[in-house]
């Protein structure tokens, strides 16, 4: 199973993207791949898949920091269109499981597609629902 929660191996998944053996066919596959990246905490992909305005070698180190500091644990990719996707990413850190709730925006430059911006939501976990650690317990019975 791919780190991004499709069935397929992450061989033949999001991995060849972000070799850059292949490109993402959509915008929904790039922020696949790009979740990936954050979990293995590949800074330079996250660079190179982003608009050339926001390419900022800078900002690797940064990234890498951030996703060491962290465990990924899940990521629920919620409403798909041509160039928007909408996805949850759990993650926990320090103080417990933390949520990013975004609306990604995806552009295509020189024919391939890349990150422009997203917009951030103010969401939380809710009670009922299960506990993105994977026990397959509500939330508010295990991590809350």
């Amino acid at each position: 199973m791919c780190i991004c929660g499709k069935k397929t191996e992450f061989s033949q998944c999001c991995e060849p993207i972000i070799l850059q053996h292949k490109q993402a066919k959509t915008a929904e596959e790039l922020m696949r791949s790009r979740y990936c990246a954050y979990v293995e905490a590949n800074g330079a992909y996250l660079v190179y898949s982003s608009v050339k305005e926001n390419q900022f070698q800078e900002d690797i180190q940064l990234i890498e920091e951030f996703a060491n500091s962290v465990q990924w644990l899940k990521l629920d990719v919620l409403h798909v269109t041509k160039n928007n996707v909408e996805f949850k990413a759990y993650y926990r850190d320090k103080n417990g499981i933390q949520l990013l709730h975004e609306k990604s925006n995806f552009i295509q430059e020189d024919g391939i597609w890349k990150y422009k911006d997203g917009d951030l939501f103010s969401s939380k976990i809710e009670r009922n629902e299960l506990c993105p650690c994977g026990s397959g317990k509500k939330y508010k019975k295990c991590c809350a």
